[in-house]
């Protein structure tokens, strides 16, 4: 039996930390469905070994506790035209919690960020910005990035080539 500690928003004593239990079943299904996210319920259950309704019941129990937060296609972005990967390490010049929220909230509001990850080290945010090519990635940076709440200033390294990318 594994056990993972997910912190939640509450008022109990024990500071938000809830317990949440996985066996091997239903990391049998997580790993099952992040390989192949169109299995059907029955070739899960060959898969793990159960009939098709405990199976199900499981799928709907991870995705209500979010283990499962989706489904998603893995889209070829080089031939829809956004090949252009680069890599932005922020500085910001407040770290106080409404600068990070301020900063956190412009961030998801624009498109080009693929993701934003919060960093302990000598930079405060990592960001991974996609786009057309080099000019459209300055664009965003002068147009977008640039203008975040509470930056102080920025990093650019440019992916040469994606070896692995999930």
């Amino acid at each position: 039996m594994i056990y993972f500690i997910r912190h939640v928003k509450t008022n109990n004593p024990v500071n938000g930390v809830v317990l949440e239990r996985l066996d091997r079943i239903d990391r049998q299904i997580l790993d099952a469905l992040s390989k192949n996210g169109r299995l059907s319920i029955a070739a899960l259950a060959e898969r793990v070994g159960l009939s098709k309704t405990p199976v199900q019941a499981r799928l709907r129990r991870l995705e209500k506790e979010e283990f499962i937060r989706g489904y998603m296609a893995i889209i070829d972005r080089a031939r829809m035209g956004e090949g252009h990967v680069a890599f932005v390490q922020v500085s910001l010049s407040d770290t106080r919690s409404a600068a990070l929220d301020a900063f956190n909230k412009a961030a998801l509001a624009i498109p080009e960020i693929e993701q934003c990850h919060m960093i302990a080290g000598n930079f405060d945010y990592l960001l991974k910005i996609r786009t057309k090519d080099i000019a459209a990635y300055r664009r965003v940076l002068g147009e977008k990035i640039s203008n975040l709440p509470h930056l102080s200033h920025t990093s650019t390294f440019v992916a040469m080539e994606t070896v692995k990318d999930h």
